[in-house]
């Protein structure tokens, strides 16, 4: 059957909705431009287009795998970030809007040597090492390699498959100065010689409690690493491990900024706050006005 682009994307809506997909109506367009190869302002100049048979089977069968609770960017390869396109798969966490606040604030660290408007307790720096430890995609590490050239980052992630995707991202977008290395947290960054230490080390760790996995949507639960999400019993354990050993990394008065959960910022600000290694430490919220992360800066040594 033939039809208008209009109805063909209204049905597509419909199948979408009634299938628990949030955001039918977005993902119905979305499809529809992943199909065509255009994007959303050419959609509607071609609003009152007939596809033909062939055309609506393709879309239906891309609406049909969305409706099975697989992610859009698994069916698009690709997530926007940062005004960044980057290439995504069941490998990695899809990059979250929530998480640009974090690299946003990192920026303005590194640019201005503050933190949302306020000048940081610590000496200004020039130029910047980066480490983005935990990298999946390396959506964090990458971006703030492309939107400010002071400084040179690393990407690390336990997993060799986000590492290829992160080295590939890099890639794709021109990154080439970016360090890929596997590491199972920190464990790479040792040497006989001394430890490896950077000027900011940023994390989007896993934070979710093991319990709340098997509740969360379909497209989290079924579809993204459970090794990128799980936090342990409480969702801390990520936690812990930087702050026991996130010390031995960072340079003279470095900066740690860490994105939580929305109902951990007493319990992660608590655990920085009890060692006296930090100090500084801050809780800040999302654009939403969630609590989203943390940041803390390495307290100058004792004399």
């Amino acid at each position: 059957m033939s039809l208008p682009v209009k109805e063909l994307i209204k049905i597509g809506e419909t199948q979408l909705a009634d299938a628990g997909v949030e955001d039918a109506a977005i993902d119905a367009k979305e499809l529809f431009c992943y199909m065509m190869h255009i994007d959303r302002t050419r959609l509607m100049m071609r609003w009152q287009d007939v596809m033909q048979d062939n055309q609506c089977e393709e879309y239906f069968d891309l609406v049909a795998r969305r409706a099975s609770r697989v992610p859009l960017q698994h069916i698009t390869g690709e997530q926007e970030f940062m005004g960044l396109t980057f290439q995504v798969s069941d490998k990695v966490l899809i990059p979250r809007q929530d998480t640009e606040t974090m690299v946003e604030d990192a920026l303005d660290v590194i640019n201005k040597n503050k933190l949302r408007g306020e000048t940081l307790n610590c000496r200004a720096r020039r130029n910047w090492t980066v480490l983005d430890l935990c990298c999946g995609s390396g959506a964090i590490g990458i971006s703030i390699d492309k939107l400010t050239e002071r400084c040179k980052v690393t990407c690390s992630d336990i997993s060799g498959d986000a590492l290829a995707m992160a080295e590939k991202n890099a890639a794709d977008l021109g990154a080439k100065s970016v360090k890929m290395v596997k590491s199972d947290m920190f464990e790479a960054f040792r040497g006989k010689l001394g430890n490896k230490k950077f000027d900011l080390i940023i994390s989007n760790p896993p934070y979710i409690r093991s319990d709340v996995i098997p509740a969360l949507q379909p497209e989290v639960r079924d579809h993204e690493p459970l090794s990128a999400l799980d936090g342990g019993e409480d969702g801390l354990t990520f936690y812990r491990i930087i702050a026991d050993q996130a010390p031995e990394f960072l340079k003279k008065e470095g900066i740690l900024m860490m994105e939580i959960g929305h109902d951990q910022m007493g319990e992660v600000t608590k655990l920085f706050s009890a060692d006296d290694r930090y100090s500084y430490v801050t809780g800040l919220k999302d654009l939403a006005g969630r609590d989203r992360i943390v940041t803390a800066i390495l307290s100058p040594k004792k004399k």
